[in-house]
């Protein structure tokens, strides 16, 4: 599915157009009681888990890894497919685990940040949005996440920030540099067990259920597409909505500034009918 003013890697997104994707997307979360959108990390280095992960039933959002030996082809068989796809950016991190060539460091100079976006990019072909590799370091930065949002908002690309750490200020100048972005809320399969993922995965419907909206990470782990091989088909009987992730992060964007609105419009009124004067009766007549 193809949602306008997101995935042109020249284009400059229009308010027309991020009006007109946030209209779709109220409709496809007015369908359902919960709405969560899945991502499907780490795909690149295996031609066979990636292909599965591709063929999972529903819009599930599928992370490439640039650089990695099958990147390139899955991104492009999955855009073929209308799946969304995502560029699954290096980023540091604070353990020093390695990340292959080109990651994006704190010690860059903007045009060598710059670059190495743009070489990454064009190693997914497709991709609509981003979300972070690691990064645990990076995306505490200031400097370097305005840098990343600015590039994205030009690309008219979004933003999920994986949160690998609670420090990260990621989602935050996402917003400031007006990117639609969203967050991790649930990790599936940090423990490699079906039980375990069950118990994540319920964890990530009643999040919805709560809060409307959710969203979730896993990995292409033989444990983990087997569970969602299964588990997926049976969520609208469930009231619960799949969306790709580019929909999550725009139902709450829309949130997001309908409250800022009304906060607005509360500040501004709230004071003038605290101010008016009560209006004055004259006193009740007997027999009246």
């Amino acid at each position: 599915m193809t949602l306008p003013g997101l995935n042109s890697r020249h284009h400059r997104s229009s308010p027309g157009a991020v009006c007109i994707l946030l209209l779709a997307t109220l409709a496809f979360g007015a369908r359902a009681d919960a709405v969560i959108a899945l991502i499907i990390d780490d795909l690149g280095d295996s031609r066979i888990k990636g292909e599965r992960a591709i063929d999972l039933p529903g819009p599930v959002t599928l992370a490439v890894l640039p650089h990695t030996r099958w990147g390139t082809d899955l991104a492009r068989r999955a855009y073929e497919r209308q799946r969304e796809v995502m560029l699954h950016l290096p980023m540091a991190n604070l353990g020093n685990v390695p990340l292959g060539p080109e990651p994006l460091t704190p010690r860059l100079s903007r045009h060598e940040f710059r670059s190495r976006l743009a070489n990454a990019l064009k190693r997914v072909p497709g991709a609509r949005g981003i979300n972070n590799h690691m990064g645990s370091a990076l995306t505490q930065e200031p400097r370097e996440m305005t840098w990343l949002m600015q590039e994205l908002r030009v690309r008219g690309l979004y933003f999920i920030d994986s949160r690998t750490t609670h420090k990260s200020v990621a989602k935050r100048i996402a917003h400031e540099q007006a990117v639609l972005a969203s967050s991790r809320d649930v990790f599936l399969d940090n423990v490699r067990d079906t039980a375990a993922i069950d118990v994540q995965f319920r964890k990530l419907v009643r999040i919805a259920r709560d809060r409307g909206t959710a969203l979730g990470i896993g990995h292409p782990y033989p444990e983990t597409l087997a569970y969602l091989e299964q588990r997926l088909p049976a969520l609208a009987d469930e009231g619960v909505q799949l969306v790709p992730a580019s929909h999550l992060a725009a139902m709450q964007t829309i949130r997001r500034n309908a409250l800022a609105r009304a906060e607005a419009v509360n500040a501004v009124l709230a004071p003038r009918f605290q101010q008016r004067p009560r209006p004055q009766h004259p006193p009740l007549q007997e027999g009246s």
